[in-house]
């Protein structure tokens, strides 16, 4: 899973029962030694006027020891907040607000996820924590921009995200769900 930043919620993203959802430093980190949290993935495409997906965007982001990888929209889900809103905010944290996302009025993942802290038990690895992530492919129809820590954006088309080079790029097993989401999209033999 990619480093998402932590910020506190605006209002519009509070739940009503006056829980933000967002935990401290001290309180995620107990969190994430006792049980497995939540998280979403999303892979951004664009369709064509069939519906078929053209392309498929990559974000670029830094590493803290300095390298750069491709990363897919990732993110946790709140605490009180429905899985299409965790989607949503994190297709806007990460691509901007006019990235026009089309989610379903009945959202189902492609694939389940499961991260662990332990490399080698799935190909999905995430040092920090033990998480399960419902994966979507998400089609974008607006002007999306890299936004908070990530660097650019690329649109490449299914083919070269499946490619060994953009796989190498990709780490902790988001490589693997490209290519998942590709098969299930019907763009990967």
């Amino acid at each position: 899973m990619t480093d998402t930043a932590e910020f506190p919620p605006d209002d519009e993203h509070e739940p009503s029962s006056g829980q933000s959802g967002w935990l401290t430093p001290e309180e995620i980190a107990a969190a994430r030694a006792q049980l497995p949290l939540v998280y979403v993935d999303a892979v951004p495409v664009r369709v064509d006027e069939s519906g078929d997906v053209v392309s498929v965007g990559l974000l670029l982001r830094a590493t803290p020891l300095g390298s750069m990888t491709r990363a897919l929209v990732s993110g946790r889900v709140l605490y009180h907040e429905r899985v299409r809103d965790a989607l949503l905010r994190h297709i806007e944290k990460d691509l901007g607000p006019v990235a026009l996302p089309q989610i379903p009025a009945s959202p189902q993942p492609f694939t389940v996820a499961e991260y662990f802290p332990t490399p080698g038990i799935t190909p999905f690895h995430d040092p920090r924590q033990h998480a399960i992530s419902l994966a979507y492919v998400v089609p974008v129809n607006g002007d999306c921009r890299p936004q908070q820590n990530a660097l650019d954006l690329a649109w490449l088309t299914p083919e070269e995200a499946c490619s060994d080079t953009v796989q190498a790029e990709m780490v902790n097993g988001q490589g693997t769900l490209v290519r998942q989401a590709m098969a299930h999209v019907g763009r990967l033999d």
